[in-house]
């Protein structure tokens, strides 16, 4: 009689034990965290945190951050350019990259975390850049010189979007997130500034050099140039396409 009221206190207490484990389970499985694949070779690390609110409805807030460099593939895009000018400014071009995007997503199947969702978001990006920018002077005698003045800056941009996409389940702690398509518009601030001492005949030849380069569809972009240096100011719409392909751990 002990053994028996032994034995099923040993399979109450296992019960209870694994009960509480599948309660733990479903509870950690609400959250899933996921990084871009597509976004590695571009050298940018772009990770996800998801949280299922909702039978059908979760959150998630995404961080994109690409420390400041050479242009990704920079060697693709050097081999796309027949133009000797255009080529030097992206050789010596650095650039960098950081992005804040929460989000609200519906899935459309029976519960959250799994198929086909949309997903209203909004997103804060921020792009640095610096670059030794060089001009042709002519100085009036039929000769030229080369001059350089180190350009940097950074353009700020807030959007809204809509994404669509589907997530999968590959088994059941590994997820993988298909962004499939996410537009998304706003508008764009930024500021490029160089610190140089120019005469006269400079300031013009960095005037109209730069505006070669400044002149952008849509965009308002100010340039003022004195004998201080330069400075660049740019305004206006701001559009993208929001896509990826990323794994999660859900826990």
């Amino acid at each position: 009689m002990k053994k028996l009221v032994l034995f099923c206190g040993l399979i109450s207490l296992f019960a209870n034990q694994t009960y509480a484990q599948q309660a733990d389970s479903t509870k950690q499985s609400k959250n899933v965290i996921k990084i871009n694949l597509l976004s590695l070779p571009f050298n940018n690390l772009h990770l996800q945190y998801e949280r299922q609110i909702g039978k059908k409805t979760s959150v998630a807030l995404g961080v994109r951050y690409m420390p400041e460099g050479n242009i990704p593939l920079k060697s693709t895009v050097l081999d796309l350019i027949d133009d000797a000018d255009a080529e030097k400014h992206l050789t010596n071009l650095k650039t960098g990259n950081f992005a804040v995007t929460p989000e609200i997503r519906f899935y459309l199947g029976k519960a959250a975390l799994k198929g086909f969702y949309i997903a209203p978001f909004a997103r804060y990006s921020r792009y640095t850049a610096s670059l030794p920018f060089d001009f042709t002077v002519d100085d009036g005698m039929g000769n030229e010189y080369s001059e350089v003045i180190p350009l940097e800056g950074n353009l700020t941009t807030i959007t809204g979007g809509l994404q669509i996409g589907s997530q999968f389940r590959l088994g059941k702690m590994v997820t993988l997130d298909w962004w499939i398509l996410g537009p998304q518009y706003g508008s764009s601030k930024g500021n490029i500034a160089g610190r140089k001492t120019l005469d006269a005949r400079e300031q013009q030849e960095l005037r109209d050099q730069l505006a070669d380069i400044t002149d952008l569809p849509l965009v308002k972009v100010t340039t003022k140039v004195d004998g201080n240096g330069a400075d660049v100011d740019i305004k206006g719409p701001w559009a993208g396409v929001r896509a990826g392909l990323a794994l999660g751990i859900r826990f």
